[in-house]
């Protein structure tokens, strides 16, 4: 019963958050094969996942692997997406991290940087909770949407 309650619980935070339905969407899209198919959104999103705990388990120097880097860049092409059917405009993901795990990423539109953030140690990027995950990238999607309303002959340049 508490797996069928905790299930539920974790549809409802998915479905309450616009941008993490984009993000399970971007990364479904991303299974050619179909693997993902039998698994749920929460099972989906786990990687994004990370509690204090099993981030004191990773070192703090490392080299971020593919699979971090390529959740990063799901990350921030989902905020884009969200970010485009909010306003309409285009709003491209830019990201540049060096092989020691620091550097930045941003989002642009036309000529105006909608989001900026220094990224360090990425190889531990990762959220708290589901519900942390989804209200970072709300965050993220809302401050853009705000920075595109206060700047519009910029973002629509």
């Amino acid at each position: 019963m508490s797996d069928t309650l905790a299930h539920d619980d974790t549809a409802a935070v998915i479905a309450a958050s616009p941008f993490l339905i984009q993000i399970v969407s971007m990364v479904r899209a991303q299974d050619s094969y179909g693997a993902w198919d039998a698994k749920t959104d929460a099972q989906v999103l786990t990687p994004y996942v990370i509690d204090k705990a099993a981030r004191r388990e990773i070192p703090i120097i490392g080299d971020p692997d593919p699979e971090v880097l390529w959740r990063v860049e799901l990350f921030y092409n989902a905020a884009g997406i969200a970010i485009e059917r909010k306003t309409g405009l285009i709003a491209a993901p830019s990201i540049r991290i060096n092989h020691e795990g620091f550097g930045r990423a941003m989002l642009t539109a036309g000529r105006l940087v909608v989001y900026s953030k220094y990224h360090r140690d990425i190889h531990r990027f990762g959220f708290d909770t589901l519900q942390a995950l989804g209200e970072a990238g709300d965050r993220i999607v809302d401050e853009a949407v705000a920075m595109i309303g206060r700047f519009p002959e910029v973002a629509n340049f």
